[in-house]
């Protein structure tokens, strides 16, 4: 089975690293990391130890593949897929991305059927143009977000047990919509510019999370969308957050978060920002905002939170009193 990684960021390049040299795998790379790559390989620092990694990359795909999984952000998922269609007319297509638009874009060009969606438990920090810090590990779940037999679905979970804890799951749309809740807090780092430990050590913005969690979840509950345990993270969890006092509810997420890992951890958003790129935010966040407004509702917080990551996109990051000052009347 030819496989090809679409993007070499935090996420990518951990299938393109540890997938080789075991796996006939591609990677379709920025102009800036070609010759970095080509020259020193691909670091990843880990618990598992130092792992340098040598495939074949490129600007572009070379041959037709048979799996294609998209590693990179939303925003640029129709720009990576036309760049590449010659050959992919009949691969099967995999999504890492936080949140359910990618879905909703890959339809546009590949039969449901065709469409494996994944749910990313572990997480990294990508240094540019070469290095990555694999914070910490966890599942990566497969399934099809359409209900549909996907093609290669049991082939694509045989290669990337090579190199992670790979599980499926039969309703990988309410997981996705779990998933969700966890990536919903990426935005406060964001807004701050700081990384996750030192935001979420702060009772405070701890609370703001859990209040960002509470009307997500009444908003996806009044959508109708049922929720699907993920293996590591059951939706009691966040029924029991969401439906608790804000303050104990607070210090429980901040103990969670605050340690996460050893090495500084920023979030998909963050991340985004520091590379000068538009982050995920209105597929996160602004998923929860999209929802309400379908259902002639509202949810303030999260559209506010929204329009303030927007704003650190620009580089206006806030102070803690600047983002209290700026949600006072919500």
């Amino acid at each position: 089975m030819k496989i090809a990684v679409l993007g070499c960021g935090a996420i990518g390049g951990l299938f393109l690293g540890y997938l080789w040299p075991e796996t006939d795998i591609f990677g379709v790379v920025k102009e800036y990391q070609r010759q970095p790559l080509e020259k020193e390989g691909l670091t990843i620092e880990s618990s598992r130890g130092l792992h340098k990694a040598w495939f074949e990359a490129g600007l572009r795909l070379r041959e037709p593949v048979d799996l294609a999984v998209f590693a990179t952000k939303i925003n640029n998922l129709e720009e990576a897929y036309q760049a590449n269609k010659n050959y992919l007319k009949k691969a099967t297509v995999v999504s890492v991305q936080n949140g359910v638009e990618a879905e909703r874009v890959l339809k546009k060009f590949f039969p449901e059927d065709r469409i494996i969606s994944s749910i990313v438990m572990f997480g990294s920090t990508f240094y540019p143009p070469n290095r990555i810090v694999y914070n910490f590990e966890g599942d990566l779940i497969l399934g099809n977000y359409f209900q549909k037999q996907a093609f290669y679905l049991d082939q694509a979970k045989e290669a990337f047990s090579r190199a992670f804890s790979v599980k499926k799951a039969k309703n990988i749309k309410g997981a996705k919509y779990l998933k969700l809740f966890i990536n919903l807090n990426n935005c406060l780092p964001a807004v701050l510019g700081k990384s996750m430990q030192e935001v979420f050590s702060d009772l405070d913005i701890a609370c703001l999370a859990v209040d960002l969690n509470k009307e997500a979840y009444r908003v996806i509950s009044e959508a109708g969308i049922s929720l699907e345990s993920l293996p590591s993270y059951p939706k009691e969890r966040i029924e029991k957050l969401v439906s608790g006092p804000c303050r104990e509810s607070a210090k429980i997420f901040s103990q969670i978060m605050s340690g996460l890992s050893k090495e500084p951890l920023y979030g998909s958003i963050l991340q985004s920002i520091k590379r000068g790129k538009p982050s995920e935010i209105d597929y996160i966040n602004g998923e929860i905002v999209s929802l309400a407004k379908e259902s002639g509702r509202q949810a303030p917080l999260n559209e506010k939170i929204v329009e303030l990551v927007h704003g650190a996109e620009e580089g206006k990051f806030l102070s803690k009193d600047e983002l209290f000052t700026y949600l006072k009347n919500i």
